[in-house]
């Protein structure tokens, strides 16, 4: 298994590709995510093992840190744009709505020919943004992804409230998550627990654990964890703070914690990591 390294061009955090694309590429991950407009029949991805063969008009989804591998792609089959996971970790709506974003990873255009399309619009407005040469290009570029991730984020939650038909995912239970993530978010580098989210929240520790695993898919000390490694990542860019130093300003209480728990999430050490970073900064600057 390579972890990828993204060589960003033009915008930091945001790549669009098309062309000089392999029609094979090995098993591989990277910490962003990459989504892929289908331009030709005969693609074939493998996702964490599953294949995929979208069609011509299909958005395919790759989360970040998602195991993946090209099997077969017909030359000029396919376009993509690759994103920084913070894009999606920083803002409290889609870091709540994560785990079940993250389960979407085919959106077929002969079942949503309207979604599939304003997606694949997108997807060139952010070429053409990147070839602009206008004040705030990379901020427009970034703004055109969080309207790909609203459409896909809404698309999903429609659907899961429509599978349950039971109506747990309503705006009021929503609006608990949201608070809840956002409170996490902004107090993760404190020594925080559930319950006092849970009382910040104004649910009974018990109710609140319940609706968080039910939204999240997560419990809360994972979900804490994987705030925590997010604050670590953006840390380990700044190369003048220590490893220690960035384990313990992003919220994590030991050196032993921090080096295991950054592992399991994105494969490798914080010092591998900072390595690679590293390595993909020369490597946009050539």
């Amino acid at each position: 298994m390579e972890r990828e390294i993204i060589k960003y061009q033009r915008f930091h955090g945001l790549a669009f590709t098309e062309k000089n694309i392999p029609n094979v590429f090995p098993q591989h991950w990277h910490n962003e995510a990459e989504f892929i407009v289908a331009l030709k029949n005969g693609c074939k991805y493998k996702i964490d093992g599953k294949l995929y063969e979208p069609k011509a008009g299909d958005i395919l989804m790759v989360w970040p840190r998602e195991l993946h591998e090209l099997i077969d792609i017909p030359k000029n089959g396919v376009v993509f744009i690759q994103f920084s996971s913070y894009l999606i970790e920083s803002n409290s709506d889609f870091l709540a709505a994560s785990q079940f974003m993250y389960d979407c990873h085919l959106i077929k255009k002969k079942d949503n020919p309207e979604l599939a399309q304003k997606i694949k619009d997108l997807v060139y407005k952010i070429k053409e943004t990147r070839a602009q040469k206008i004040f705030f290009a990379e901020s427009r570029g970034k703004l055109l992804v969080y309207e790909i991730l609203f459409l896909i984020g809404e698309f999903v939650l429609k659907a899961q409230q429509k599978n349950t038909g039971q109506g747990i995912y309503l705006d009021k239970f929503w609006d608990y998550i949201r608070f809840a993530c956002s409170y996490i978010a902004e107090h993760s580098t404190e020594d925080i627990s559930q319950s006092e989210v849970a009382e910040k929240t104004g649910l009974s520790q018990y109710y609140f654990s319940k609706l968080f695993n039910e939204y999240t898919k997560m419990s809360f000390p994972s979900y804490l964890a994987s705030i925590r490694v997010q604050n670590a990542i953006n840390l380990l860019e700044n190369e003048r703070l220590s490893i220690t130093e960035c384990a313990y300003e992003s919220g994590f209480q030991s050196t032993t914690t921090f080096n295991k728990i950054f592992h399991e999430q994105t494969g490798c050490s914080p010092r591998e990591y900072r390595r690679l970073r590293s390595q993909n900064k020369e490597m946009a600057a050539e």
